[in-house]
């Protein structure tokens, strides 16, 4: 048994791995289907997009979640001929549809009924699979799927391997073989709306994501102190506050908090002006899918529903759905400074809505800008991030390439790392801390070169773990 890595370990995007089962049928599992962004790059020089590696070993292909990171390259999977099961969370399977569609469109075709051809295709081989459960994937390979707290429907995926067993019985997770344990993206214990993971009972070999390996967030009161105190600096000034988010997941936290400070505030001003403005058709999708799905939410918001609140769907929330309505409201904002804070993607200002936002309102200093989440290296929001928040009082602020648009950067630059949803660094080791029995090894993937020495070392020094770092001589 061997793991191969085609993507995130350079970076945080491209998750992608594949576990080899040798025995009497010689087979692989894949573990994710990823894209790369930002200056992320795919290991030996392939194409960000291609799949350049042999399906034909690929027995089954498993997903943590449906971030683009981690689903964005299946059509490519598909198109190399691989046709065999394709296996997520039911909540996973739900939303995969609408994710790979939105890829589709902003990355490779308009053309709807090419899009369609693609979503039929994976439609034929997705299996929604109950969490919890094991369920056999080949005569060696039994797998089962933990809820991860990162987005709706994501999973840590467990994977049995009895190399010796054969086509007379199925593999028993509880006899012979090695517990292969892979992470996808865990969330923070005290995240809204989603349960906190549990560590698995046991995993010898546990790949772990180390996004924030070498941070600690803000605990939850104080990141929403800091969100409220952001938001009243904007209308103060009568600005706008955009915040760029991910579609799914970032979005739903956000919408949560956001409600919680209005049913606080109880009216009256400033907020009792503030209108909070869903620029995202796709994000809008999501979060009715987690209405629908709402049996999946964590104590605190299935409390909070049963009182009679809407935490995704308040009175001072707006969906902009037409592009046509999205020009008006960019045109609108940029003109009177009304006070609203707008939620649009992508997270990362790779594209989508929130680049006309930037383009508008980056240069007026009435506006504020609210990173939420990770700004990968090359990306426009680390540019923004780095350029727009002078390190000192005689260093003039910078400016960022849009679309090819020159955007000198006024606006105030906040940082609210808090509202990640990844677990920082306490959460990882906590995570590895609650297995019964350390893991024979810990790899780390999924995480910046100074995150992934960071999170090693606090393993090593305080669990005496065995840790290593693919592609890498640390």
């Amino acid at each position: 048994m061997n793991i191969i890595h085609h993507g995130a370990i350079d970076g945080v995007t491209g998750s992608c791995h594949q576990l080899n089962v040798e025995g009497a049928h010689p087979h692989a599992i894949l573990i994710d289907c990823g894209l790369f962004q930002g200056d992320d790059r795919p290991p030996n020089g392939q194409a960000t997009r291609l799949v350049e590696f042999d399906v034909a070993p690929i027995e089954a292909v498993v997903l943590t979640h449906v971030h683009i990171d981690h689903v964005g390259r299946l059509p490519y999977l598909l198109a190399a001929g691989y046709t065999g099961p394709i296996l997520a969370s039911q909540a996973s399977a739900k939303l995969l549809p609408m994710v790979l569609a939105d890829a589709l469109k902003v990355g490779v075709t308009r053309d709807r009924e090419a899009i369609e051809r693609v979503l039929a295709v994976v439609d034929q081989q997705l299996i929604g699979l109950k969490n919890r459960r094991w369920h056999p994937v080949s005569d060696q390979v039994t797998v089962r799927l933990q809820p991860a707290g990162h987005i709706l429907g994501s999973s840590y995926v467990e994977l049995h391997v009895d190399e010796q067993a054969d086509h007379s019985a199925p593999v028993d997770p509880e006899g012979r073989g090695q517990r292969v344990v892979f992470s996808g993206d865990l969330g923070p214990a005290d995240a809204p709306l989603l349960p906190a993971p549990v560590a698995p009972e046991r995993a010898d070999v546990l790949v772990l994501e180390s996004t924030y390996g070498d941070r600690l967030h803000a605990d939850r009161h104080r990141r929403q102190a800091a969100l409220q105190a952001a938001i009243e600096h904007a209308l103060i000034n009568d600005g706008t506050v955009l915040i760029p988010a991910f579609s799914i997941g970032r979005t739903q936290v956000l919408l949560y908090e956001l409600e919680d400070v209005f049913a606080r505030w109880k009216g009256g001003p400033p907020w009792d002006r503030l209108q909070i403005i869903l620029d995202s058709p796709l994000a809008a999708d999501y979060t009715e899918g987690y209405q629908q799905l709402r049996h999946l939410w964590d104590e605190e918001a299935q409390a909070r529903a049963a009182k009679g609140r809407h935490p995704l769907a308040f009175d001072q929330l707006m969906t902009i759905d037409s592009h046509a309505e999205h020009l008006k409201m960019v045109s609108f904002l940029k003109k009177t400074g009304h006070g609203a804070v707008v939620i649009a993607a992508s997270g990362m200002c790779t594209g989508g809505r929130v680049v006309n936002y930037l383009k508008a309102l980056l240069g007026d200093a009435r506006s504020d800008v609210i990173f939420v989440g990770y700004q990968a290296p090359g990306t426009p929001g680390r540019e923004i991030l780095t350029h727009g928040t002078p390190r000192d009082a005689h260093t003039p602020k910078g400016w960022v390439s849009l679309e090819g648009q020159r955007c000198p950067i006024e606006a105030t630059i906040h940082e609210i790392s808090g509202y990640s949803a990844h677990a920082d660094q306490a959460g990882l080791v906590a995570f590895v801390r609650d297995i019964p029995r350390l893991p024979d090894e810990v790899r780390l993937v999924h995480g910046d070169v100074s995150a992934k020495a960071s999170l090693k070392r606090c393993l090593e020094d305080e669990l005496d773990a065995q840790v290593s770092i693919p592609g890498s001589v640390a």
